[in-house]
């Protein structure tokens, strides 16, 4: 007799036991009954019918995804291997269970196939300076498919890309050519900003006879203050007109 209780009684428990489930905050449950897809229920305490009701536990928090390297051709024709993380969270749980059979592994490989085909546009520079242009990019294109799912593309960002060696000296080469090019760029600026000047100069010595020898005499005091053996007195040439024939 107390067997026959304890029997039933722990049947009971087991009934119970199946009709209560109690969700976290961030979790949702989408109830089919009999199959059919029947509404979402959560956060808290939820009662299902066993045997007539089953649940599909969803997370809503944002899942951050490491995508695995991928072998890209950039349009230059450089090969590289990039890597990327991905961060998503689920917004509507009755698409991501029913739409998709593992949400996860969806974006996952849809990730994968943008990464390469977007990064596979752009040469190899675009990929090095333009790296939140392309996040963005990417970002777009992820959120735009996974919509269909339920899921929420939240941000994608390049963490790593990484060049062989020979292209790595290349690169270097490429930037100690270019910091050249700029020293004798702005050389040439100083030159050319100092002729001026010293035109300017010329013209107005040339003017005023006055200054002309007042810069003479300042020149002598100049190589006076050296120590030299030999001292050459420049001549103006105005000295020179009085020996010029009419």
């Amino acid at each position: 007799m107390y067997m026959a209780y304890a029997v039933f009684a722990l049947i009971m428990f087991i009934l119970l036991f199946n009709f209560f489930y109690v969700l976290r905050e961030y979790e949702r449950a989408v109830v089919f009954t009999l199959g059919r897809f029947w509404k979402v229920k959560g956060p808290g305490l939820i009662l299902i019918i066993p045997f007539v009701q089953q649940i599909v536990r969803v997370e809503l928090r944002t899942v951050v995804m490491d995508i695995p390297p991928q072998d890209v051709i950039s349009r230059d024709n450089v090969s590289v291997r990039v890597s990327a993380v991905v961060y998503f969270r689920v917004i509507d749980p009755e698409r991501a269970i029913i739409q998709v059979e593992d949400y996860q592994a969806a974006v996952s490989q849809l990730a994968q196939t943008t990464l390469r085909s977007v990064l596979g546009q752009h040469e190899l520079d675009e990929m090095l300076a333009e790296r939140n242009k392309l996040n963005a990019h990417i970002q777009q294109i992820l959120d735009e498919h996974a919509d269909a799912w339920g899921v929420k593309i939240g941000l994608v960002e390049i963490k790593h890309i990484d060049l062989n060696e020979n292209m790595v000296r290349a690169i270097a080469r490429q930037a100690e050519a270019e910091r050249e090019r700029r020293a004798k760029v702005i050389h040439a600026d100083g030159e050319l900003q100092a002729s001026y000047k010293l035109l300017e100069a010329a013209k107005v010595l040339s003017q005023q006879g006055q200054a002309l020898q007042l810069r003479y005499l300042q020149t002598l005091s100049n190589i006076a203050e050296e120590k030299n053996s030999t001292i050459v007195f420049p001549i103006p040439m105005e000295f020179l007109s009085i020996f010029k024939k009419d």
